[in-house]
Formats: structure tokens, sequence, C-alpha cells
């Protein structure tokens, strides 16, 4: 994926509106960039308003890249770029605007703690799976060595041997 991100970046180097770049996150000056903005794994590809980056789901060929930094990267509604707003955006960005500081940090709050829980529900969901997972196939295992231990190759044998000595050579 390398060669293709690097060619992405070169193909929108001179760009005014639009940033395709990587960070190194396992060097020390980076760290802080990449856990503000949830990086745990390599690499990982994210999109949109630096202040509220998303995961980017596509493919990862050039191509795909391509496409999407085509159509995606580009201004955005913010409070930045108001006008690129429809009036429920505007709306939105005019109530946040108008909360103090400390009433914005506490809603954001309340919304990070709201996801991190849904991520916790999500991973003890996938736990759940998993260990079900891991019964059925650990059940399937034992119940397809007792039905082999129960005869089932020594029959196939006989089969195979009454074939043959019939002349039949049916197996």
């Amino acid at each position: 994926m390398k060669p293709d991100w690097d060619k992405l970046m070169d193909a929108f180097a001179g760009s005014d509106t639009q940033l395709v770049a990587d960070v190194d996150c396992t060097a020390d000056d980076a760290k802080p960039l990449c856990e503000t903005h949830g990086v745990k794994g390599f690499p990982t590809l994210k999109w949109g308003d630096p202040s509220d980056l998303q995961d980017y789901q596509g493919g990862r060929d050039y191509a795909s890249l391509e496409k999407f930094a085509t159509e995606n990267l580009k201004p955005v509604c913010s409070p930045a770029n108001v006008e690129l707003c429809d009036d429920d955006k505007k709306a939105d960005i005019e109530k946040f605007m108008a909360m103090s500081n400390a009433d914005l940090d506490a809603v954001i709050s309340e919304k990070d703690a709201a996801n991190a829980a849904a991520e916790t529900k999500f991973k003890a969901f996938v736990e759940t799976l998993q260990a079900s997972y891991e019964k059925a196939m650990k059940d399937k295992e034992e119940e397809q060595n007792a039905i082999k231990e129960s005869g089932l190759g020594l029959m196939k044998s006989v089969r195979a041997a009454k074939a043959k000595s019939s002349g039949s050579d049916e197996l």
C-alpha cells in the first residue's frame, strides 16, 4: 500500500484545499497526534476535518484511494466554512457557538463517553461470539473424532474391499 499512498501524496501535493500526508506514529513527536485521533494499528487511514477525523473504510489500491480523495477531500461544512452548510447544520453550529466552553466540553465528554460505551459493548459481544465459536468448533471436532473412532474409516475400507472382490471398480 505504501507505494500507492506515496503516489497519492504526489498527486495532491500542489492542492490548496486537499492534504494527503502520512505520519509515523512510532516517532515520539507524533505519538500525541496519533493518540488524539485514535490510531491504534498501522496503517490507519483517516480523512476529514482535522478536528474530527473519520476512519477510511475503502479500498487500499491507488485507483480506490485516488477516487475517494477526488470525491471527498474538499472543503466541507464546518465553523470555518459555514457557507457550505445546509440550514440544519448552520443552526447546529450557531447553537454550539453560543454554548460556553465548559458546557461544550461537557457535551463533548458525554458524547465521547457514549461512543466509548458503544465500543465496549461491541467488544464484549465479539468476545462472547468468539467464545461461542470456539465452543462450537471444539464440539464439532469432538463429534467428528467420535464418528471416526466408531469405525467410519474401517467401514469405508471394508466397502472398498467388498467392491474390489465383487469385481466392481466403484469406490
